[in-house]
Formats: structure tokens, C-alpha cells, sequence
């Protein structure tokens, strides 16, 4: 889908699938918020009114080079430098709809960019990433919409029912049957005391 976005839009959606960072929250990101490796998400541009910091590691630092490749661009021959980290011709990302359905239908796919955020919320958990800290990172400040976002798909599901069932043949393989106690033997004498009871119960007419 990304590549049938235009170029300028494409590190910006990039970005949001890995961060789980919003839309406007993304749109605000100016280089003065980039510290070394480090964005610098302000509070007052946050939506829960809290900084983060998001760490340009991996993937991400390599979108960070195209952005700064990106930087700097020309009006009639003029060269421009670009305060925003994501901006199309120096401006800031605007409405993307009609960018985003054409690139979504060219992919065969119905998706909102809103689904960037969940996403990104259940691939940090699927690595194993601690909830506090993948809460950290996409800004949720409460477990109850936290978990909103970080829904299992019928995948998900699939795979660890798989992964349970593994487990649970392996762990029935590795335990060891203990052998039954021999039953102990019967003795005449307790034969022939069975058989003379059963003669006097009979004698006698009791049950």
C-alpha cells in the first residue's frame, strides 16, 4: 500500500505504523523536536497532553535519513530548508484521504489510517514488548484503551492456540508413566473363610 502512496506521504505513514503515533501528533514533529537519535514529542503537541520521546533506532533511523534528504527543496529555484520533519513542499501534511483511498484501492485493501495505531500497539505486544512501555511509546495513557487498540486478530488467535497445543504434547511426552503396584495374592485360607461363610449365611437364611 505505502508504495502506491506519493513520495511525500510515504515516510509519514512509515512512521505511524511503527510508532502508533497519531496523525496530527505526527504533523507536528519539527526537526527542533529531534535531539541526537532522539525525537522529542512536546506536550502541548501531544494529544494526552504528555512528552514522549520516540528513539530513531532501526527502521526508524533509517526514515530519519530521508527525511533529512528530504529537508531541503526549492520554490522557483529558490532553495528552502523545512522546519517540519514531514511536510509536503515545506508545508504541513494536510488532508490525506484521497491520497490514502486511491492508494488503498490500487492495493486491494480497506483500511482507515487510524488501524496504523492499532497496529502498532499489537505488533509491540506480539514481540514481546512490556504493555507499560509500548504504552509509552503510542502515547495511550490508560490500560483500558490500551487494550481497545491492541485487539487479537483471527491470526494472532490461530497462532498461539497452535503454539498452546505445541507445548501442551510436548510436556505430555516428557512425563514418565509409573508402573502399577502388584496386586497382592489371594490365600486358600482366605478362599476357604469366604466359602464356609457363604455356607452358614445359607444355613442360616441371612443375607
Amino acid at each position: 500500500m505505502i508504495e502506491n502512496l506519493p513520495a511525500d506521504l510515504r515516510d509519514f505513514v512509515l512512521f505511524a505504523w511503527h510508532t502508533g503515533m497519531r496523525k496530527n501528533e505526527i504533523r507536528s514533529l519539527a526537526w527542533a523536536n529531534v535531539d541526537g537519535d532522539i525525537i522529542r514529542l512536546r506536550a502541548e503537541d501531544s494529544k494526552n497532553g504528555e512528552p514522549r520521546l520516540i528513539p530513531l533506532v532501526g527502521e526508524l533511523a533509517e526514515l530519519m535519513e530521508r527525511r533529512r534528504a528530504a529537508r531541503q527543496f526549492e520554490i522557483a529555484g529558490v532553495p528552502v530548508i523545512a522546519s517540519l520533519i514531514f511536510h509536503r513542499a515545506g508545508e504541513p501534511v494536510g488532508d490525506i484521504r484521497k491520497s490514502w483511498a486511491t492508494a488503498c484501492r490500487k492495493a486491494g485493501v480497506r483500511r482507515l489510517f487510524h488501524d496504523l495505531r492499532r497496529s502498532a500497539c499489537k505488533n509491540m505486544l506480539a514481540a514481546g514488548v512490556p504493555q507499560s512501555v509500548a504504552m509509552k511509546i503510542s502515547g495511550h495513557k490508560t490500560d483500558a484503551m490500551f487494550r481497545r487498540y491492541a485487539v487479537s486478530d483471527e491470526t494472532t488467535v490461530r497462532t498461539a492456540l497452535l503454539q498452546t497445543q505445541a507445548h501442551q504434547k510436548t510436556v505430555v511426552e516428557n512425563v514418565v508413566a509409573m508402573p502399577k503396584p502388584p496386586q497382592p495374592a489371594q490365600t486358600k485360607q482366605g478362599q476357604n473363610g469366604d466359602t464356609g461363610n457363604a455356607a452358614n449365611r445359607a444355613r442360616t437364611g441371612s443375607a
